[in-house]
C-alpha cells in the first residue's frame, strides 16, 4: 500500500466541519458557473459535460495509486454510487434552472434528512437534526411559484442525494482514494447520456462551453466530491447528513454574493438553526483500523 500523501494527510487532520466549508465552496462555485450556462446549454448536457470530465480528471489522478485489484462487486458499487450521483447532478441542474438556488437545495435536503432521521438514536443527536431541518425550512421557505415541474426534479434529486450518501460511504470506505467516484462517475455519465446528450452538439460546437463545463466538473465533483469521500472516511453517515445541512447556508451565501439573490432577516435566522443543530451534534468517528501486511 502506498504512503499517504501530503495532500492526503492534510484532509485527514483537518476537522470534519471545515472540509464540508471547503467541499460547498467548491461545488457552489461551479453551481453558480453552471447557472451562467443554462441560457446557452440544456442544463442536462451541463451535467453531462460536467459529469464525464470529471471521471476523466478523477481517474487520471488516482492512476497508479497501487490500489488492490477491483473485484465485480467493487465495480457495482461504484458503478450505482456513480449512477446516483450522475442522476442527482443532472435532475438538481434541471430544477434550479427553474428555481432559486437556495430553494432548489433547501428542498433537496429532504433526502439528507431522511438519511440522518433513520440513524439518528440519542436525544441529543435528535434535537441537533431538528434544529438543522429547521434551520433549512426557514431559510428556504415554502413558497413554489409556478415551478411544478420545477419541484418534480428537485425530489428526484433529493432521492439520488440521499442514495449519494450511503452509497458513497461504502465506496469511500473501501480506501481506494478517488478511484472509485472516478470510475462511478464514468459510469453514471453512461447511464444519463441519453438525458445530457439532448442538444449536446450546441456544447461541443464551442470550446468555451466544453471548457466551462469542464471547469464546473472539477470544482463541483472532483473537488467537492473528491473532499466528501475524505469526509466519509472519517465520520459516520448520520453525522455526515447532518452537516450537509451545512451546504443550503452556503448556496444562500453564494445566491447573494452571485447571483443577486438576496437573504432576508429570516434566511439569517435559519442559517443560525443549522449552524447550532451542526455545532451541538456529537461528534462520532469512524475507528479505523490499519490493515496488517504480512512480514516478508
Amino acid at each position: 500500500m502506498t504512503a499517504p500523501s501530503r495532500g492526503q494527510r492534510i484532509l485527514t487532520a483537518a476537522p470534519p466541519e471545515f472540509l464540508f466549508l471547503l467541499s460547498a465552496a467548491a461545488q457552489y462555485t461551479g453551481a453558480v458557473i453552471a447557472v451562467g450556462l443554462f441560457d446557452e446549454v440544456n442544463p442536462a448536457t451541463v451535467a453531462w459535460i460536467r459529469i464525464l470530465s470529471a471521471s476523466l480528471i478523477l481517474l487520471a489522478f488516482s492512476w497508479r495509486r497501487g490500489h488492490a485489484a477491483w473485484t465485480r462487486h467493487d465495480v457495482l458499487w461504484a458503478g450505482l454510487f456513480g449512477t446516483s450521483t450522475a442522476l442527482m447532478n443532472t435532475f438538481f441542474y434541471m430544477a434550479i434552472d427553474r428555481l432559486p438556488l437556495g430553494k432548489g437545495v433547501t428542498i433537496e435536503f429532504i433526502g439528507p434528512i431522511t438519511v440522518a432521521a433513520l440513524r439518528t438514536r440519542s436525544t441529543r443527536n435528535t434535537l441537533a437534526l431538528l434544529m438543522a431541518a429547521v434551520g433549512v425550512v426557514v431559510l428556504g421557505g415554502v413558497e413554489l411559484g409556478n415551478e411544478p415541474l420545477g419541484l418534480v426534479f428537485i425530489l428526484v434529486a433529493s432521492l439520488m442525494w440521499a442514495g449519494y450518501i450511503v452509497l458513497g460511504s461504502r465506496v469511500a470506505l473501501a480506501d481506494r482514494g478517488v478511484a472509485g467516484l472516478g470510475l462511478g462517475l464514468l459510469i453514471g455519465g453512461i447511464v444519463v447520456a441519453p438525458i445530457g446528450a439532448i442538444g449536446a452538439a450546441r456544447a461541443f460546437s464551442s470550446v468555451r462551453i466544453v471548457m466551462l463545463c469542464a471547469l464546473v466538473g472539477m470544482l463541483s465533483n472532483a473537488i467537492g466530491y473528491g473532499i466528501d469521500q475524505s469526509t466519509m472516511r472519517r465520520i459516520p453517515v448520520r453525522r455526515f447528513s447532518v452537516m450537509l445541512a451545512l451546504l443550503p447556508v452556503s448556496a444562500a451565501v453564494f445566491g447573494f454574493l452571485f447571483l443577486h439573490q438576496t437573504p432576508t432577516s429570516v434566511d439569517f435566522l435559519g442559517m443560525a438553526l443549522v449552524l447550532g443543530g451542526v455545532t451541538i451534534q456529537e461528534r462520532e468517528v469512524i475507528e479505523r483500523h490499519p490493515r496488517e501486511t504480512p512480514n516478508t
